[in-house]
Formats: C-alpha cells, structure tokens, sequence
C-alpha cells in the first residue's frame, strides 16, 4: 500500500504526495524534466547523480520499462516525482513495469503530487536543495535536514560517476568495421553516446574522469570525446588541464560537462543557471547557418558568452540566449551543451556525430 510521503525544499515550501516504492528520506537538488516520454533513460543518466527529478508531464510510467533501455547500469535520480505514476505495460517491447523497475533499482517514487505547482516554485525559486520522506511530515525538521545539504556549486560529481577502469565499449549490431579509434572521457557517459560514436566507425575506448592528457595520447587515439556528466564544472580541475593539453595534438568533441569543460580550457568561465535546462524540446540556433534545431539537454551550469582568442560562440538557446556551443577550429575542437544522442529526444542533432569524423579528416589533411 503507498505511504504518505512529504517533500520539503531549503525556503521552506512543502509538497505532497503518496510513495509507490521505496521508504525512508532521501535529498538533493530538486530540478524539473518537461520531456513527455524516455523516464527510464532520464532516471539511469548519470547527470542526474545527486538530484531529485520531477516530471512535468502529468503521466508517468505508461509504456513499462526494459533493460535495454537503460543508459547505465543503475539509476541516478534519487528519487521520481510525478503527478500519476502508472503500472502499465502497454509496450511489447517492455519486459517490466515502471514501478517494479523503480522498486528494483532502489528509487523512491512519489506519486499524487501538484507538479504544477512545484514546477512553477522551482522555476521561480531556483533549483532548491530538498529532502522527500516517508519518516516524518515535520516540515522544520525536513527544511533543516534540506539546508544541510551539500549545494551542486562547487561538488565535482563526475568522480562519483566515472567508471573504475578504462574499457572498449561495445559495437551496436550492424555497425560498420572501425576505422579510426576514439578516446572517451567517463565524466558521466551515457550507453547511447558510445552507440553513436561506435555507428559512425569508431572503436572507443572508455577511461575514467581521472585520466591524464599523457595515458590518452599513449593510446594513440584518432579524436577524444568528452562526455556528459554531473556536477559543477568549475570542480573538475584536473579535468581541465588534461584538456588544455590534449588541444591541438588531437580533434576534441564535448557534449554537455564535456562542453563546459572545452570551454574552460579555451579560457571561458561557466556559471550555475537559475532552474537549468532539462527536457526534449529546446530550440536551438546555430549561428553559423542560422539552422534551428530542436534538442535534448539536461545541465544545471552555463558557459559564459565572453570573447576569447581562437575560439567562438556556434549555438545559441533561443529560449534565453544561454551559450550552447563553441568550437576552435585552429585546435581542431568544438562542443555542444545539449545532447545529440538524444535518448529521449528529436533527432535534429545526430549530425554532429558524422561531424566529428569530419574533423578528424581535416585534422589529419592537415598534418597536425
């Protein structure tokens, strides 16, 4: 039988609702998804590590849930929050239900609640620190154990995330022979931005957050990929450095930390956002050819739209003008903030996986 459940924020707001799984408290930085389907990829993306995920989409959970789904090997978000969340398995490819899947994972679910209204304080707000409990309804007590909390300023998560050891991803059935050989940096990788890099002809080779620019270029990779990921990138120094000596020695591509991380070592500064972006349906301008796209993204941090040698502003957010990609092609290295591989999401944006082994080509025409 589902449990009273209460979430309590930093500045003292309180929602309720009912738990469908789990038992107990958990807390975090509650943030908003306004994408309609793709939950289960959003709660095993590693970017949601240390954060409590509402969906702003009245229904949650109607088509079940299946392994193959998942893009890592465990859920992320701490806890779901949803107007309804449902049992239904009405999807043959589905092996499980949502809530059983929830159940599995360890994930406390929270169900009955005015997401509307949470939705609208968040966005108000700002991106709260809060705790979800089944324990207790003392409100004082919850905002106190909320404001205790570590704030997503200053936590380098990408450490928490990353994988132990280096690995070679798998190749999707049907992929072509690779051709060339990818490093990518585990800040936070999610199974589908291998997929696309290992459709594209690439063999990768997966290394943790940790690993210097001098172990990558042992391994004498065609490009470097730089991933997705959690937590404030003004944090992951070392990430940084090993960056800005990978620059010009070899082709770099970032999606979203990995954006923010290029970016860094271009000389940009990042910056935390109000509420952040996280959803399937941003627009987004390349300014290069005025080419709109619609994308995923998912990123409480912003690159700062400064001026600085060899490097430019590429995209632009058409919701708030926020930065959403650079590119320096005299080192041979660009990024988007949003995420290409969507999963879930538009496919506007697959390109810029062929994009990559393009750069690679000049990079090697150039003799560098």
């Amino acid at each position: 039988m589902p449990s009273p459940a209460v979430i309590v924020l930093e500045d003292g707001a309180a929602f309720r609702g009912e738990a469908l799984t789990g038992h107990g408290a958990v807390g975090g930085e509650i943030v908003f998804n306004t994408s309609m389907a793709g939950y289960q990829e959003i709660a095993t993306d590693p970017s949601y590590c240390g954060q409590l995920l509402t969906f702003t989409f009245p229904m949650n959970g109607n088509y079940g849930a299946d392994p193959e789904r998942d893009e890592s090997e465990t859920a992320h978000a701490r806890a779901i929050i949803a107007r309804e969340i449902t049992n239904y398995r009405f999807n043959r490819d589905s092996r499980a239900t949502w809530l059983d899947w929830l159940a599995e994972h360890g994930v406390l679910a929270i169900g009955g609640v005015d997401t509307r209204a949470l939705t609208r304080h968040i966005r108000d707000q700002g991106a709260l620190r809060a705790v979800v409990s089944t324990e207790t309804a003392d409100v004082k007590h919850l905002r106190k154990a909320a404001q205790g909390l570590p704030k997503m300023g200053g936590l380098d998560l990408a450490k928490v995330v990353t994988c132990a050891a280096a690995y070679e991803a798998p190749s999707p059935e049907g992929a072509p022979a690779a051709d060339l050989h990818v490093v990518a940096y585990d800040f936070g990788i999610k199974r589908s931005m291998t997929r696309h890099l290992a459709s594209r002809g690439f063999r990768v080779t997966v290394v943790p957050a940790q690993t210097s620019a001098r172990e990558v270029l042992k391994r004498e990779p065609d490009g470097v990929f730089l991933s997705n990921g959690p937590g404030d990138p003004a944090a992951v120094g070392y990430a940084v450095k090993a960056v800005e000596r990978l620059l010009g020695k070899v082709p770099v591509f970032g999606i979203c930390l990995g954006h923010q991380l290029l970016a860094q070592a271009l000389g940009l500064s990042t910056y935390k956002l109000r509420f952040g972006h996280r959803g399937a349906n941003h627009p987004v301008k390349d300014l290069r050819n005025g080419i709109v796209e619609i994308t995923t993204q998912n990123h409480g941090f912003a690159v700062k739209d400064e001026v600085v040698s060899g490097a430019s502003v590429t995209h632009v957010n058409l919701n708030d003008g926020t930065v959403e990609g650079v590119a320096a092609p005299e080192r041979f290295a660009f990024s988007v903030q949003y995420h290409p591989e969507s999963t879930p999401g538009p496919h506007d944006s697959f390109y810029l996986f062929d994009r990559f082994r393009e750069e690679i080509a000049r990079f090697k025409k150039a003799g560098a």
